[in-house]
């Protein structure tokens, strides 16, 4: 269960400068923000950072933000990057539901979904990230050849998610139903938290790339 209320987390973040405060007024001007022309890179629901954090360290010449919407979860990320700061990795404490009021046409190259909230009740449905109503959104921010990819351990989200591409105008560069027992796939693959925990399990890792 992710945390939530950890006192003073609100405190923390609200000081710290590795979270953009009020986002909405970089909206076409991130290149700005972080004072080069890198590409773009964002995860929406980012968890405690693990994943964005290490790729952000592999890869200096790429900008990287990560979104999660509770506080407490944001916390835990901004503590690992006090320990060894990182000029390409950014944070928005922000809902997902607003990303539009965020980022610009083609101001994206790439979007990371990673073990979203599956939202598991029908009418929920389209609070889901890899939904036909969140594809629309990011199609009015991703570069025109940019690419998304998600990763999941839940099978019926997995197959709603492949199931929403062809109505939302999507479709698969490349998918894997075990991640982590196919090579192509598993090659530079970089875990989550949730990743390492579910795999260690036994669970399959479910993931697709891909474009409009």
């Amino acid at each position: 269960m992710r945390l939530r209320n950890i006192k003073g987390a609100r405190d923390v973040i609200a000081e710290s400068p590795l979270v953009v405060h009020e986002p909405e007024k970089r909206k076409g001007k991130w290149k700005e923000v972080f004072g080069n022309d890198h590409p773009i890179r964002i995860e929406i629901g980012m968890g405690k950072g693990k994943f964005l954090y290490e790729l952000a360290g592999k890869n200096p010449q790429i900008n990287y933000i990560g979104i999660e919407k509770y506080s407490s979860v944001l916390l835990r990320a901004l503590q690992k990057m006090e320990v060894q700061p990182l000029e390409n990795l950014l944070f928005i404490r922000m809902d997902a539901e607003e990303i539009l009021e965020v980022f610009g046409t083609e101001e994206v190259e790439r979007i990371y979904l990673n073990f979203s909230d599956p939202w598991p009740k029908d009418r929920h449905a389209k609070r889901r990230l890899p939904s036909k109503e969140f594809l629309s959104r990011y199609d009015q921010f991703l570069q025109k050849d940019g690419m998304l990819e998600f990763k999941t351990d839940n099978r019926k989200l997995f197959d709603f998610a492949v199931g929403e591409l062809s109505a939302a105008g999507w479709e698969t560069v490349n998918i894997t139903y075990d991640l982590h027992h196919d090579s192509e796939m598993a090659e530079g693959n970089v875990m989550t938290e949730y990743e390492e925990k579910f795999s260690s399990q036994g669970n399959p890792i479910y993931k697709y790339i891909i474009k409009r």
